[in-house]
């Protein structure tokens, strides 16, 4: 009877409360209440025995509002008995953080289990709860890298920023294309793991190789993206080899020839904004001569906006084509080509994002050499503002 009583009610109580209900039962009992009680409700012999030394208190001793022991009751903090703690834990934080060498902490992980082990050697000890609860007082929280530090900022890097929308507006005004490009991360063809999760039978995970070592005959793939940056769409070029200027430029026609064209048939002029390294690099003269021979092939004049050094993740096809393409894939295998293909052209968005992909199995050898006489062919007009990264290549023709 008094485990169902105590049952029905001690769910709505507080610590104290469930202690006098309990001391009530004992007092009521009277001689071996306290055992019998203790039994029935899982309370301890000495918990109910406290309730009845606050039963017998006239009138009844009760804490403020709010609280459930009086001021003062409960545990210590820690730096009652360990004075000091704190102060050493934030200095064996500021140590690895002022890069001390030194430092206990300086190439170990700074968990709290390993601050635990290294406050012990100072006369301190603290579990790993209790230094959570320090560092939480003290205003730390567990946090990962974030990817903000972009090298050295060129001083004329917003003014570049600001040439660029001054020049993708002009081009847009006049209904000539502008795009986006880049290569997206080269992946791994076959049975590894691909980072992500997606929804699978209970206990049936997709079974992946352990190591990643490159198979001969599937190699990785080099996905080269034009983003229409008027249209909102884009264009993939799955390359099974080098990733050159060649191939860039390559990327660029196939993409003109199947999809830009259709959009843009009264075209006469071309913009390309790309980051400034790579195979579209600002100083890679075999970028500078693949544009011309697609320029005097398609009679466009292509102009080329470079984002300045160190800019990359602001070149719009990051974070409006090749983030979708990577939450698409998540967690699933890239098998084969064909895989890596349909997965890519079956991206889309709600907003309207639409992707077409083909796989370009040409040999686009690397090394190659332009000399100072071919580069003189290429009808380069380099713009007043920064030269180097603005310029227009025009056919010849």
């Amino acid at each position: 009877m008094i485990a169902d009583r105590f049952g029905i009610v001690s769910e709505l109580l507080d610590e104290r409360a469930r202690r006098l209900v309990a001391a009530a039962e004992a007092r009521v009992l009277g001689y071996g209440g306290i055992s019998r009680v203790a039994k029935a409700t899982g309370l301890s012999r000495k918990a109910v025995a406290r309730g009845l030394d606050e039963l017998s208190q006239a009138p009844l001793d009760r804490p403020p509002l709010g609280r459930i022991r009086r001021a003062g009751a409960g545990r210590k903090p820690v730096e009652s008995h360990q004075p000091g703690v704190r102060k050493a834990l934030e200095e064996l934080l500021e140590s690895t953080t002022r890069g001390d060498p030194e430092s206990p902490l300086r190439w170990t992980t700074k968990s709290v289990r390993q601050l635990s082990r290294e406050l012990e050697p100072l006369g301190f000890r603290v579990c790993p709860r209790k230094v959570a609860d320090l560092l939480h007082d003290m205003g730390y929280s567990l946090q990962a890298n974030r990817k903000s530090l972009e090298g050295a900022n060129h001083p004329d890097r917003d003014a570049q920023f600001r040439h660029i929308q001054v020049e993708v507006r002009t081009y847009q005004e006049e209904g000539q294309p502008v795009i986006s490009v880049d290569t997206k991360k080269k992946e791994l063809v076959g049975e590894f793991a691909n980072k992500g999760r997606e929804w699978q039978r209970k206990g049936e995970p997709v079974t992946v190789k352990v190591h990643d070592f490159v198979e001969a005959e599937l190699g990785r793939v080099a996905p080269y993206g034009v983003y229409d940056l008027t249209q909102g769409t884009g264009w993939v070029n799955v390359g099974t080899d080098h990733d050159t200027a060649e191939f860039a430029a390559e990327s660029i026609r196939r993409w003109w020839t199947q999809m830009g064209h259709t959009c843009y048939p009264e075209a006469m002029r071309l913009l390309i904004t790309a980051d400034g390294g790579g195979s579209n690099g600002s100083r890679s003269r075999l970028w500078k001569r693949e544009l011309q021979r697609l320029a005097d092939e398609t009679g466009l004049s292509i102009g080329v906006c470079h984002f300045p050094p160190g800019t990359s993740k602001w070149n719009k096809i990051e974070h409006r084509l090749f983030s979708y393409i990577t939450q698409n894939w998540r967690g699933r295998p890239l098998v084969s080509h064909e895989v890596v293909v349909n997965l890519i052209a079956a991206t889309h968005t709600t907003t309207g994002l639409r992707v077409t992909c083909r796989l370009d199995t040409n040999t686009y050898p690397t090394g190659v050499k332009v000399t100072d006489a071919e580069l003189a062919q290429v009808n380069l007009h380099r713009e007043s503002f920064h030269g180097e990264w603005n310029y227009v290549i025009r056919p010849r023709t």
